[in-house]
């Protein structure tokens, strides 16, 4: 039987751009932060999506810790957790013996409960994945371009959307409850640094990507910024210790951003919060420059080209960069100063826990940034400023396609954590 929908996916319940935040939005983690229930009937659909968003970031839990961190009673979470198992979004695990009383049974998610797919429209290549309900990706398929157009992405998905699909047990297909899709707003202004033919760019000013999406594939389809989107993947899908707060960098063809606050992806007004590529910082001499002008892939590519190193390998995979260190070391320390300055920029005007960065990069030169962007920001004047930590992303490369998988993950089964800036 197929997951019934635990809450109504209406716009004006979403976090549309210029709309309210959902009334259901509620600090996530543990019970001292406001994570609470009600025991009133009317109230089942959020306590059914606050019962999985806190055994999705817990862990396994039984009835009682549940009860205990929502204040919910023993029969309301009963109910609540039998009719999520019978829905095939919890898995029953062996009991826990040795305590006074019932032995506790531990609930956890269930893999193949629900699944997503993610769509990620770069501005190099696009990403098609479908992702099971612990967030690993069942099947993946992937284009690459040298710009992204409506028609080509859209055809894409039209030929790798059935196959994909078709992976799937005929049991199972009725269980993919929605398509996310992550792409950089307003492609037609990038059209100089991208040399595409502005005609061919200005077909996005008029195109739907997500009603297209929707027609073909019958899937409901939500459409997010791509960087908000990889920084939505370490929230949903994320591991370790997750901050409170945070800044977030993605490298890609340009660099982007997302912002955490109080345990919430942060969107703004339009959607776009956090679109650190425009930020001013110091450049090498000394003048102010935007910040994806020093610290995108598209520059190192650029660096790589000047010195007769062929760069195109940088879009098709990620697992290994063939760059010389005299290319890759001076584009690491000025991507890095330009993180640091952003970064500390960003914590005079908000107290930030960490900063976290990931990126279309091999983990160990990740590291190397992350080492040497928080370098740089010991070594700048830190006067009336408590430095957040600096760390890598636990998603890694496909944080983008992922991100765009929790979108409507996160609108059915979550408390209001990630939510999208529009359905189509």
């Amino acid at each position: 039987m197929s997951p019934p929908p635990l809450s109504p996916l209406a716009a004006e319940t979403l976090a549309v751009p210029g709309a309210e935040p959902s009334a259901d939005r509620a600090a996530l983690g543990t019970e001292d932060q406001g994570l609470r229930g009600s025991n009133q009937s009317g109230m089942r659909a959020h306590n059914e999506k606050l019962v999985l968003t806190l055994v999705r970031q817990q862990g396994a839990l039984a009835k009682s810790d549940i009860a205990r961190m929502t204040g919910l009673s023993a029969q309301t979470v009963s109910v609540i957790m039998r009719g999520l198992e019978q829905d095939g979004l919890l898995l029953r695990g062996e009991p826990v013996r040795g305590r006074i009383g019932q032995p506790s049974v531990p609930m956890s998610l269930n893999a193949e409960g629900a699944f997503f797919a993610g769509l990620k429209v770069g501005r190099r290549s696009a990403d098609l994945v479908l992702v099971d309900f612990l967030g690993r990706i069942r099947a993946a398929e992937r284009q690459v371009y040298r710009y992204p157009t409506p028609d080509a992405v859209t055809r894409f998905v039209a030929e790798a959307w059935p196959r994909l699909a078709a992976g799937l047990a005929p049991k199972l297909r009725d269980r993919v409850m929605g398509m996310g899709v992550a792409m950089p707003f307003q492609l037609w202004n990038w059209v100089a640094i991208l040399g595409a033919p502005q005609a061919e760019m200005d077909a996005w000013r008029s195109r739907d990507l997500g009603a297209d999406l929707a027609a073909l594939t019958g899937l409901p389809v939500y459409v997010q910024n791509d960087a908000t989107s990889a920084c939505g993947a370490e929230l949903v899908f994320g591991t370790g210790d997750r901050p409170r707060d945070f800044l977030y960098f993605y490298f890609g063809t340009f660099i982007g951003g997302g912002l955490v606050m109080n345990g919430q992806l942060f969107l703004g007004r339009s959607g776009n919060a956090a679109g650190v590529g425009p930020m001013q910082v110091p450049g090498p001499d000394g003048r102010p420059q935007r910040l994806l002008e020093l610290a995108s892939m598209s520059v190192l590519a650029e660096a790589m080209d000047r010195a007769g190193e062929p760069s195109e390998h940088l879009w098709e995979q990620n697992a290994v960069w063939q760059v010389s260190d005299r290319v890759l070391s001076p584009w690491l320390d000025q991507a890095a100063r330009g993180l640091a300055h952003a970064a500390l920029n960003a914590c005079a005007l908000i107290e930030l826990e960490a900063v976290v960065i990931d990126g279309w990069m091999p983990p160990e030169i990740r590291a190397d940034l992350v080492r040497r962007t928080e370098s740089a920001l010991l070594g700048l004047d830190l006067a009336g400023i408590d430095p957040p930590m600096i760390r890598a992303g636990s998603v890694g490369a496909d944080a983008r396609a992922l991100g765009a998988a929790a979108i409507p993950l996160s609108q059915r089964y979550l408390i209001d954590q990630n939510a999208p800036t529009r359905e189509g």
